[in-house]
């Protein structure tokens, strides 16, 4: 496995999410000196399974995991206090060490700040079933105040306390004034979100960086970085499939802006994806199966959302969605993730094609109005009775699933180099 490393590594979500990238970051980190985290907030969850313990981060890098490797929240993630030492604390308490000796956070990072929670919550209510099926985290909001510029707060405000109170009255009594007029909502009082900030710039301090600056040199010396991405392709706001997407670039294009690196610093590009598909929320998904077959990947794969526990949507493998990513993302490797799964289906499908008002369209196009009009046409591939669950090397895995794999990895056009067949470390075949 050094071989993925040979050279730094961006682990990059190829479907809408939830396809096992914490684990595969947690597995490449095994020969990784430092992680950087470069996008999206307190709305992602990856998952890690350690011998019997499961863990679960949303803000805090997979790093966290590995003695000796440096964890870094770089400036394209949008940081929420409450989280990020809820994390910590939790964390420490179960024996994972942290401190700023192996955590540092980007000063340029935004803050989420209470009435972004309540603005996001607010507009989804108000939207009813026009809403996008956010997770009320206070993520769009912030990245939108994130453009506003004069409205925003990032890392390094906190260590300014009397620029932080003056501007907190200001945002915050303007803001009261817009929740009043739009959701007849009760105002927030600054003075105590004030205190309760200040209290995190002081305990944030010693952990406050430039990340950016620290990853060129790390890179310059050699050191092997592993950058991961949250959410997925799918779910970039440029990239994925508007509007029903996440607030951040998280395709691998985001990276250099997320983390503050040139692109010749990664060499390889980890794309994850599941054996099937599933999304969460809203929007369109032309190979869900709202059946008995739907259901049984839900149970058999456990899918609920690591963050929420929302149920997710489940249907078949969308080659064409993956190829897409695939392509956009220049992607080197690929980690097929869950494909236990799969186990005890007598056959399994992908989709190879979509038809388009009679007309067969052999390309993703990431337009939600398209999407919702699309046929998929699939291809089906022999299911396999076994519990692969428990396989350790590729080559005693049953012909049936093998064939899958490589019909997949023909499809995608990339190869795929790791198969898990569970969440456990062990549980991963190198092809």
């Amino acid at each position: 496995m050094s071989e993925f490393l040979d050279g730094n590594t961006c682990v990059v979500g190829l479907q809408w999410g939830d396809e096992g990238k914490g684990k595969i970051v947690d597995f490449l980190t095994e020969n990784a000196e430092v992680v950087a985290r470069y996008c999206g907030g307190a709305n992602a969850g990856h998952s890690v399974r350690i011998g019997n313990e499961k863990y679960a981060t949303h803000l805090l890098p997979v790093g966290v995991f590995r003695p000796g490797v440096m964890s870094l929240i770089g400036n394209g993630v949008v940081l929420d206090p409450v989280v990020l030492f809820k994390e910590i604390d939790e964390m420490v308490a179960r024996g994972v060490p942290i401190s700023p000796a192996n955590l540092r956070v980007s000063y340029k990072a935004h803050l989420v700040m209470p009435y972004h929670q309540l603005e996001d919550a607010a507009r989804e209510a108000k939207a009813g079933a026009g809403g996008i099926g956010t997770t009320k985290r206070g993520i769009g909001p912030a990245y939108a105040d994130k453009m506003h510029r004069t409205t925003a707060f990032r890392v390094a405000d906190l260590l300014h306390e009397e620029r932080l109170k003056e501007r907190l009255e200001r945002v915050i009594t303007d803001r009261n004034t817009v929740f009043k007029a739009l959701y007849d909502a009760p105002p927030l009082n600054w003075r105590e979100t004030f205190e309760q900030y200040r209290a995190f710039g002081k305990r944030i301090e010693p952990y406050v960086d430039d990340v950016g600056h620290l990853l060129i040199g790390y890179a310059k010396e050699g050191k092997r970085i592993v950058f991961e991405g949250a959410h997925a392709v799918l779910l970039d706001v440029d990239h994925g499939t508007y509007p029903y997407v996440t607030s951040s670039n998280c395709s691998a294009l985001g990276l250099y802006t997320g983390a503050g690196v040139p692109p010749q610093t990664v060499k390889n590009f980890f794309g994850i994806m599941k054996a099937y598909s599933t999304r969460v929320g809203g929007g369109p998904f032309p190979t869900e199966q709202e059946n008995a077959t739907g259901q049984y990947i839900r149970e058999r794969g456990n899918e609920y959302g690591t963050t929420t526990r929302r149920p997710r949507r489940c249907g078949w493998f969308d080659a064409m969605a993956v190829r897409y990513s695939v392509e956009l993302c220049g992607i080197t490797h690929i980690a097929l993730t869950l494909l236990d799964v799969l186990s005890g289906l007598e056959q399994v499908k992908v989709c190879t094609g979509y038809m388009h008002k009679g007309i067969r369209q052999d390309f993703f196009r990431a337009d939600m109005d398209v999407l919702a009009e699309v046929e998929p046409i699939y291809e089906t591939f022999p299911g396999w009775k076994q519990d692969i669950s428990q396989v350790r090397r590729w080559e005693d895995l049953p012909p049936e699933a093998k064939s899958y794999v490589q019909a997949l990895e023909k499809l995608v056009g990339a190869p795929i180099r790791m198969v898990s067949v569970g969440p456990e470390r062990t549980a991963t075949l190198i092809r």
